[in-house]
């Protein structure tokens, strides 16, 4: 049952064919037989299993259940629930635990769903192939030496190692599309505004947002309905209506508009990953879609805007930290250098508790969002990339008013291997540089596994769409999964 995916599952249950809590022990025992992938950051057992009986109680009961009624999901450690610790994989977080639930957990409960452990992320979201994390690096299930992507590497190596049959991630760049690519699965980021971001712990507030992993489309469209939806604690979640995601998935659009972005076939992209999206773009042919080569001009520029956008907001949503009310608090801040003993003691313990608590990856962040949004700069620097923020958007809407969806790869190659980055941001940070764009603009985007390389790693498939399209965009990417087999594949751990 641990190879299953989350709609049959929920049929096995219905028929009485399993149980909840039969479910869950079969992935604590694999949670526990595959503890050196470092998927799990937090997992109580003995809550888990709890839930799924109250599960099985209720069934048995004949009490009304949930959509996702005895099915567990996986949640990212950057999402806040209620006395559990939420630590965004970061020593700056290390003892809290948060006084409420996320409005996605609060909607996740209230389908039914079983909460299955906090998942291992770069910290504070910050980071493509979750090596940043203070708990270690979080392994590929298909290549242990490789990289599962990230920053919601946690999340996409539990689905794909059979580990929960789904989970919840965070997008700010690319973090939900690109460890679904390297990792053999599903991962849909939402439009901006479609789910709620209460109890994220924001990195950039602007761009972040919440999504599931998931084996196929089914179970894709299955969460998106429970998650979806306006949020009056979220001043940026939008009212409007919500499509039932999983009636209409199967039935086509009735018209295949794709453009394929001829930015995105360039310098950087491997060989292998051209070829499998160029075999995709040939089986949506078949399937009768019209393709058309679209133009989005900016997004060569989309990763230097990013990199002012995100590090800005992220300078400021981080400066809470500072060991005064919670997070990590220095024990011993007294003078060590000449002059110090000249600078506040309250001044010194934020000094030294900020430079503990928060790891390389977000000091590097934070200082160049601080210089961004400095006096002179400001205007050459952040107010110059929220222009081109725009002008970036501009270029997805010109391109929908001639077709539906925009296909190209997710990752510019397969998984990499494990600190063959860390010493090269500028390289690290070009893992991103297909998936950034859509963040920038708010809208929605899908990664579907589309084929695997010589050495058998996973290929990604992203599918964009206009705001608010998430509807066409699952019925478009169906067609590409109900024509292959790649969303079947699996690493084959034991």
């Amino acid at each position: 049952m641990t190879s299953a995916t989350a709609t049959s599952l929920l049929k096995s249950l219905e028929k009485g064919e399993t149980t909840s809590e039969e479910i869950v022990k079969g992935l604590l025992d694999r949670v526990d037989r595959l503890r050196r992938l470092n998927v799990f950051v937090h997992l109580d057992p003995d809550r888990t299993l709890a839930s799924a009986r109250e599960a099985d109680r209720r069934r048995k009961q004949g009490e009304p259940l949930g959509t996702l009624a005895g099915v567990p999901v996986a949640i990212k450690d950057v999402l806040c629930v209620d006395g559990e610790p939420t630590t965004c994989g970061s020593r700056m977080l290390k003892d809290f635990r948060p006084p409420y639930d996320a409005t996605v957990i609060t909607r996740l409960k209230g389908a039914g769903a079983i909460l299955f452990g906090k998942t291992n992320m770069d910290e504070f979201a910050m980071g493509s192939s979750t090596e940043n994390s203070a708990y270690g690096p979080t392994l590929n299930p298909w290549d242990e030496a490789r990289i599962p992507g990230g920053s919601s590497g946690g999340s996409a190596a539990a689905v794909a190692a059979d580990l929960a049959p789904l989970s919840l991630g965070s997008d700010t760049g690319g973090s939900i599309r690109q460890p679904a690519a390297v990792c053999g699965i599903v991962g849909l980021k939402p439009t901006y505004g479609r789910v709620s971001r209460y109890g994220l712990i924001a990195f950039a507030s602007s761009l972040d947002q919440i999504g599931p992993f998931a084996h196929d489309l089914a179970d894709t469209a299955l969460v998106l309905k429970v998650l979806a939806g306006r949020d009056p604690r979220d001043s940026t979640s939008v009212d409007t209506p919500v499509p039932d995601y999983t009636a209409t998935l199967d039935t086509p659009p009735e018209s295949l508009r794709i453009g394929v972005a001829r930015e995105f076939f360039g310098e950087g992209l491997d060989p292998e990953v051209e070829a499998a999206v160029r075999e995709a773009i040939r089986v949506y042919e078949e399937a009768g879609a019209s393709i058309k080569e679209v133009s989005l001009p900016t997004s060569k520029v989309g990763v230097a805007a990013y990199y002012i956008v995100a590090p800005a907001e992220c300078s400021s949503n981080l400066a809470r930290y500072d060991g005064t009310i919670y997070g990590h608090r220095a024990e011993d801040f007294s003078p060590k250098y000449p002059g110090e003993e000249e600078i506040a003691p309250l001044v010194r313990m934020m000094m030294v508790s900020r430079a503990e608590g928060f790891g390389a990856e977000v000091k590097r962040r934070i200082m160049l969002g601080t210089f961004a949004l400095s006096a002179g700069y400001a205007d050459q620097f952040y107010n110059q990339a929220l222009k081109v923020r725009r002008l970036i958007r501009n270029d997805f809407d010109r391109a929908f008013k001639d077709v539906d969806v925009i296909l190209g790869p997710t990752s510019p190659t397969a998984a990499f291997r494990l600190g063959e980055r860390t010493d090269d941001p500028l390289a690290m940070y070009l893992s991103d540089i297909y998936t950034i764009t859509a963040n920038l603009a708010g809208i929605p985007g899908v990664s579907i596994p589309c084929g695997l390389t010589k050495s058998g790693l996973p290929i990604g498939l992203q599918l964009l769409a206009p705001a608010f399209a998430e509807e066409m965009l699952l019925r478009t990417a169906r067609v590409f999964e109900r024509a292959t087999d790649w969303h079947l594949k699996r690493p084959g751990l034991v």
